[in-house]
């Protein structure tokens, strides 16, 4: 019998042994007492135990714990603020159905603050629930209200339900899970003077979130199986999904909530959950001036100029050599290459330059220094507190530091390349070291026989590439001069495979555009390349702007793109994702964007006829309806307008930029304004209120690109003075558009006075008043009255054979 097995059986007899003196409820009137170990109540089928838990030699704190793990288990605390001694305290169930807990003095130090006239008894459920019973099994209280730490199976976490970490010894972190004030499910930082969001990335918007924010409900739960549903989209499930497997959710010391399963051959846990995945990004796990690496595991290391607090316990992070608040001392910068201290951040300042943002930090005595974009956008953070620092590819931090100290190279922490990717496999006890980042050679190698080892081994692998080079170029110049056809016969269908959508290197794009030369386009996800690839096919090269997703997040939404199909859509050819570096590849629209056709002054080479405009509206909706009712995963374009629908040598539309929303950041320091995606005069209002955001944005929108259709010009600029916004502009002609559909007979005649006056008055009267029609349905303000995307596609349809004049 092994360890794990001894240990069980010998806590297995002693629950058995206790379970003849343990209570199954305590009557109204009687109490606990700290003295007994075993004057605790049990659940029915002994799953759980409530009793006093010492924490330390004299310290008790009344508590619930699993009753057959290797190691006690705590799930809930009562006074796990105020421990009582060993002696002469009790909890006591009042009467009146308070349960109180009391120390050796007679002092009350928790209190579950019922009053009743009713009450009979507090009872612990199988469910790992204490309650307090009145007459007619009325529940006056319960635990599961009030959790600490842990959320059970079956357990509601509501509005008013709060997680916080807590020690070994009960005492509460500073870390925190519940809604955030948009009704998110949310990881909090919470320090004295301050709290911050680090889960989910608050840099990302609510679209790459995944998330549904100001929901009428709030709630979550984890089921029976193993999986967890939030009213906000928040899902997960336990790696061993299924029934009868022992489960809780639990807000660790370190800051990861973590999902576990319990072992029942063993008594220990599993985890089959966890929010952050890596280690590094585990929120508390090297403390304060401290930095994750991974060498190739993960490990923690103070950065240049501090020390370790406590080298038993690295979440105590590290103190400064140095004292940075001394009146008149010079101070310089050290680089940390790849480095990011997520939060604390002072300010957000962007674009500006290096030396600029040094200039604020050196200014502020408050800086200990700042995080600068690596990718070209000039951000600038300020950091007022170094916390928690990670490897990053996107940012370097700037630490800041007296003139005087010396800094030497090796003693810069940085990870080690092609580094995989570990998962905290949360052992019961953790240790971390300080790696060594200076190469010093094995004393305990003979260092001759090393030698001719070493050499031996580079020249067999050195033959081995040599060969292997010329094998390759051999095979590149027998393939170029071969047609694909007759001569390799897998590889016509090789291609069609890779041509489809693949992965693409930097250089190769950087080939194919010549160095990014001929840009076609601008906007606010980045700008727009022409190229040409090395089978003749002409591209769009776009360079995405502000995409902070990891590498597996990024390709996993691109391969969404990638699988969608439809003649109104773009085709999606590929992806780059080369360091710092995210770019799409998809196919080369000849007549470019409807903005520069339908705006363009008269005299210009394209005039957009009536049947063409129509065609446009029509191929439009085709696209959005594919989108939002026939794509496998549900795509809103969040960002439609005249500058996403590309025209192809047909002037069929295409639209753009589908997909991106759940790509890009535009974030801001305002939390109404961090979650508006689109352009001013398109954007649904929704965008600016509390109303969960639909399909319907997308309606709205194309409501907009209707009423442009139809008047050839702008919303924006159909202000009668300078000082109208956009909005009041399409209030104004919705108002006035809605009266005239009521018009009939000859007074119809305000349909040609608006439409486009290029036009002659050459248009369809039936297909022009079913568009306006339309386009006001489109553009109510509650997206409730808005058709779905499928209706209005059927609208257009229904008027699709009326013949023009």
């Amino acid at each position: 019998m092994d360890t794990h097995s001894t240990s069980l059986f010998l806590l297995t007899l002693i629950h058995l042994l206790s379970r003849i003196s343990a209570r199954d409820f305590l009557s109204a009137g009687s109490s606990l007492s700290v003295e007994s170990s075993s004057d605790v109540l049990h659940s029915p089928e002994g799953t759980f135990t409530c009793g006093f838990n010492n924490i330390s030699e004299n310290a008790f704190v009344f508590s619930i714990w699993f009753s057959h793990t290797a190691e006690k288990t705590v799930i809930w605390s009562a006074n796990h603020l105020h421990p009582v001694y060993s002696w002469g305290s009790k909890v006591v169930l009042d009467t009146n159905g308070g349960m109180v807990v009391k120390d050796y003095q007679g002092q009350t130090v928790w209190e579950n603050n019922v009053t009743s006239s009713n009450a009979e008894r507090a009872q612990l459920l199988d469910t790992g629930n204490l309650i307090v019973k009145g007459q007619g099994d009325i529940i006056l209280w319960q635990s599961f209200n009030s959790p600490t730490d842990t959320l059970l199976p079956n357990q509601n976490f509501t509005a008013a339900t709060k997680l916080v970490s807590s020690s070994r010894l009960l005492v509460h972190g500073q870390y925190s899970f519940h809604f955030d004030d948009q009704y998110l499910l949310t990881l909090f930082d919470d320090e004295k003077d301050i709290s911050f969001i680090y889960w989910p990335n608050p840099d990302q918007n609510i679209w790459a979130k995944e998330r549904n924010s100001f929901n009428t409900t709030t709630t979550g739960v984890l089921d029976s199986w193993g999986h967890f549903s939030g009213s906000d989209n928040l899902t997960f499930k336990a790696a061993d999904w299924g029934l009868k497997v022992m489960r809780r959710i639990t807000l660790d010391s370190d800051g990861n909530l973590r999902l576990y399963s319990l072992n029942e051959q063993n008594g220990g846990w599993s985890v089959m959950w966890a929010a952050s995945q890596g280690s590094c990004f585990t929120r508390g796990l090297c403390g304060i001036n401290g930095i994750c690496v991974y060498t190739p595991m993960p490990a923690c290391a103070c950065a240049p100029g501090y020390e370790i607090i406590d080298p038993s316990d690295w979440r105590k992070g590290c103190t400064p050599k140095f004292n940075l608040t001394r009146h008149g001392q010079k101070m310089r910068f050290v680089k940390l290459p790849y480095t990011d201290f997520p939060g604390y951040d002072q300010s957000k300042n962007a674009p500006i330059s290096l030396d600029h943002c040094k200039k604020i930090c050196l200014n502020d005595s408050n800086c200990k220094g700042f995080t600068y974009s690596e990718q070209g956008t000039g951000g600038c953070y300020p950091k007022s507190s170094l916390f928690g620092g990670v490897t990053s590819l996107y940012y370097s931090t700037y630490l800041k530091v007296p003139k005087e100290l010396e800094v030497s190279n090796s003693s810069i922490p940085h990870s080690q390349p092609s580094v995989p990717r570990y998962v905290l496999d949360c052992p019961t006890t953790k240790k971390y070291s300080t790696p060594n980042f200076l190469d010093k050679p094995d004393s305990s190698q003979n260092g001759s026989n090393y030698f001719y080892l070493f050499y031996g081994f580079l020249s067999a692998i050195f033959l081995v590439e040599v060969t292997l080079v010329a094998l390759g170029c051999w095979f590149l110049l027998i393939r170029k001069g071969k047609q694909l056809t007759g001569v390799w016969p897998a590889e016509v269908g090789y291609e069609m495979i890779t041509n489809h959508f693949r992965r693409y290197t930097y250089k190769e794009l950087k080939r194919a555009t010549r160095q990014f030369r001929d840009q076609i386009g601008r906007g606010a996800s980045g700008l727009v390349y022409k190229g040409v690839l090395e089978d003749k096919r002409v591209i769009a090269v776009k360079r995405l702007a502000g995409i902070n997703q990891g590498e597996e997040e990024f390709q996993h939404e691109l391969s969404v793109i990638g699988r969608i199909y439809h003649m109104n859509l773009v085709r999606v050819w590929g992806f780059c994702s080369d360091g710092p570096h995210r770019i799409l590849v998809s196919e080369y629209v000849e007549n470019g964007s409807l903005d520069k056709t339908l705006f363009s002054s008269e005299g210009s080479q394209i005039l957009l006829e009536w049947n063409e405009r129509f065609n446009i509206a029509l191929g439009v909706a085709k696209g959005l309806a594919y989108l939002h009712h026939e794509c496998l995963e549900w795509v809103i374009h969040c960002d439609l307008k005249p500058e996403n629908i590309l025209l192809d040598e047909n002037l069929e539309p295409k639209i753009t930029d589908f997909g991106l929303a759940k790509l890009l950041n535009r974030g801001g320091s305002n939390k109404n304004v961090s979650r508006i995606c689109g352009t001013r005069g398109y954007i649904a209002p929704e965008w600016v209120s509390s109303v969960p955001i639909t399909a319907k944005v997308d309606v709205y929108s194309f409501g907009v690109v209707l009423l442009e259709l139809l008047k050839g010009a702008r919303v924006s600029e159909w202000a009668s003075n300078a000082d109208e916004e956009v909005e009041m502009v399409l209030r104004r002609i919705l108002r006035m558009l809605a009266e005239n559909l009521k018009l009939e007979g000859t007074k119809q005649l305000w349909i040609s006075e608006f439409i486009d006056s290029r036009l002659n008055s050459q248009f369809d009267n039936i297909q022009a008043r079913t568009m306006v029609k339309l386009a006001v349905s489109c553009l109510e303000e509650d997206s409730r009255k808005r058709p779905t995307m499928e209706n209005a596609l059927q609208m257009l349809l229904s008027v699709d054979e009326a013949i023009g004049i």
